[in-house]
């Protein structure tokens, strides 16, 4: 789903909102469509090695991940279209959860293949 709609929203941002968004909020745009993007083909990664070897820190991982992503390009879209200033904070937490899930996924790198 992040695939199918960060394309819709890249799409949205490249040919749609040049008028309305000033050229900061459309960098800020872009920004938000890179991580969910590249986020999303994590996703499916995780979705893969989760189902070929199920664990639960690839599972928590790719929460974390789900969720950070969520809220952080949520966030900048919506702040993006002059969003209450409160929904400012919610994006730095959204980066912690995706730092969350990528500390998550080392973790859980580093211990495959070992015995529990």
């Amino acid at each position: 789903m992040y695939g199918a709609s960060g394309v819709l929203l890249g799409a949205l941002g490249a040919h749609g909102l040049q008028s309305v968004l000033s050229e900061r909020q459309l960098d800020a745009w872009d920004t938000a469509v890179l991580y969910q993007l590249l986020h999303g083909v994590l996703l499916i990664a995780l979705s893969v090695w989760h189902a070929v070897a199920p664990d639960r820190l690839i599972r928590a991982a790719a929460v974390a991940l789900g969720v950070g992503v969520l809220l952080f390009s949520g966030s900048i879209y919506l702040l993006c279209f002059d969003a209450p200033r409160w929904l400012g904070p919610v994006t730095p937490l959204g980066g912690v959860a995706m730092i969350l899930a990528w500390v998550l996924l080392i973790v859980a790198a580093l211990r495959f293949g070992r015995a529990p």
